[in-house]
């Protein structure tokens, strides 16, 4: 897999930086956390932000949205630009990941290329949105190994009536990280769209969203990027915004909103175009605090940092007779680790009563580690794992 790196770097994660960094996350001083997948921790630099915006809040009410708040947003999107590899103009700041991919669903012509393609594999909030759709052929690919699809399925499913390719840069279940510029050449070469689900991948895994090829990649500060959940990131490559006219739309989505002129909507000349309504403030301020953070590190430390602690995991499981549901390629494991568990629920509640914070899907325990964490606490999980009575 040849994945395009970013182009953020960072001084080596030594002992003293990492105990450093440790210390931003006040969790990690009470608890064994390692579910970044479903939520990334709360963050001084984070808490800080929120108290500024609400003293502004305190002090200058709505007059702080002219004097400092339209800045952050603008803030926020150069920050996301400049991690994911693009240009400002390409971000949008949307409600969430849903409201972002029904933007895009909604700039389609479904009647000259009905067919949708994703996956089995893909988290269902990305299916859905094509599935609600009259008039949408949805094709769903399933998995040969269950934890990951071949890129050529996709190329032998997306043919002239394809719409788009949607999928996800890693996959939820499995960890599996897919090739997203194998991906955006199978759609390019079909003239369909790829529409990448990005929130499992963007604060683990190094990306050059333009590098890449794809054309539209969702993502958001809620998981890996500890920045907090009710916001969610579009990029949308350059090419085709001007394409692309959403059928639902909001006044921040118009070229001149501050005219409030009914009759003389026209839409932005950038990504700005997909914007849904004004951002959840609070969470752009915390989101501010995380990005900070994993830019200061540099996102190849940060995936070198997760490779290592992976590594140790899936060591240390093997060893106490644990199996692992991953992928088969190492380039292609991320720090999402299925561990296989008759009774996972079960698991998981007896882990948080000793202070071991990870979360469950079907059939397994899943377990998240990131940079922040260390060797140690995936030791004691293992060991606590291991301490776990059969199931009933």
């Amino acid at each position: 897999m040849t994945e395009p790196q970013s182009r953020h770097s960072g001084a080596r994660l030594t002992p003293e930086r990492l105990s450093a960094l440790r210390d931003e996350f006040p969790i990690l001083g009470r608890k064994t956390y390692l579910n970044s997948c479903s939520l990334g921790p709360l963050s001084r630099r984070a808490e800080t932000r929120l108290g500024e915006f609400l003293e502004l809040w305190h002090e200058m009410g709505a007059s702080a949205w002219y004097e400092h708040w339209l800045q952050r947003l603008d803030d926020l999107r150069l920050k996301v630009s400049d991690f994911l590899g693009a240009d400002r103009e390409e971000i949008a700041l949307s409600p969430s990941t849903s409201v972002a991919l029904s933007s895009i669903a909604e700039s389609v012509d479904w009647k000259a290329r009905p067919r949708v393609v994703t996956t089995e594999l893909d988290f269902p909030t990305l299916g859905y949105q094509f599935a609600v759709k009259p008039g949408v052929e949805l094709v769903v690919l399933p998995s040969e190994d269950g934890v990951t699809v071949r890129p050529d399925q996709f190329r032998e499913a997306v043919d002239e009536r394809t719409a788009i390719l949607a999928t996800s840069h890693v996959f939820f279940t499995t960890g599996a990280r897919q090739d997203l510029a194998a991906l955006a050449g199978i759609a390019r070469d079909a003239g369909a769209l790829s529409l990448i689900d990005g929130y499992q991948g963007a604060g683990q895994v190094a990306l050059d969203v333009r590098a890449s090829g794809v054309d539209a990649y969702t993502t958001g500060p809620l998981k890996w990027l500890c920045g907090g959940p009710g916001l969610a990131y579009l990029y949308v490559r350059r090419e085709r915004i001007e394409e692309l006219e959403p059928r639902i739309t909001s006044w921040f989505a118009t070229r001149n909103p501050f005219e409030f002129d009914l009759a003389g909507f026209a839409f932005r000349d950038d990504a700005r175009r997909f914007e849904m309504g004004t951002p959840a403030l609070p969470t752009v301020h915390t989101a501010l605090g995380g990005q900070e953070i994993l830019d200061g590190v540099g996102m190849e430390v940060v995936e070198a940092r997760n490779r290592t602690l992976t590594q140790h995991l899936t060591d240390g499981l093997e060893q106490a007779g644990f199996g692992v549901r991953m992928a088969s390629e190492p380039e292609a494991r991320t720090a999402i680790v299925m561990v296989r568990h008759p009774g996972p629920a079960m698991a998981v509640a007896s882990l948080a009563q000793e202070g071991i914070i990870v979360d469950h899907r079907p059939g397994h325990v899943r377990v998240s580690p990131h940079f922040y964490n260390t060797e140690e606490e995936l030791d004691r999980f293992v060991d606590a794992l291991a301490r776990v009575p059969p199931s009933d």
